[in-house]
């Protein structure tokens, strides 16, 4: 059963994004406008129709959900196996969001490169 779909993204949540994509990135990034079908409760087994952002860079692809307004929800992954979340289920805000969603992009290649926190640049060279 699924209900009723949800308003798009504003034209100024758009510009958001392509605002944070182009200062995280130092270029335009391609975002492609999409719907998701997600289960908004957990308890209740039913699929709402959301908004939803898609970008990829560095082969990884990322992906925005509006839950609602000023709901968001976010992802990232590399393969159909490998998905990550940002720390929250959902965000009250759509900087806060992307900026979470980021952030935890980047620490997992930091992670997978071998780099940990609190190391100095020469243990990183090693």
């Amino acid at each position: 059963m699924n209900t009723p779909a949800m308003e798009d993204f504003s034209a100024a949540e758009r510009q958001q994004v392509d605002t944070a994509l182009l200062d995280r990135f130092g270029r335009v990034v391609i975002v492609e406008a999409a719907d998701s079908e997600l289960r908004l409760d957990p308890s209740i087994p039913v699929l709402t129709s959301c908004p939803t952002l898609y970008f990829s860079q560095h082969d990884c692809h990322f992906l925005l959900f509006k839950v609602g307004e000023l709901r968001y929800r976010c992802q990232f992954f590399y393969t159909e196996d490998e998905f990550y979340g940002a720390g929250s289920l959902e965000f009250g805000d759509l900087e806060q969001c992307l900026t979470a969603l980021l952030r935890a992009q980047a620490d997992l290649e930091k992670e997978r490169k071998g780099v940990r926190s609190g190391l100095t640049g020469d243990q990183i060279g090693d």
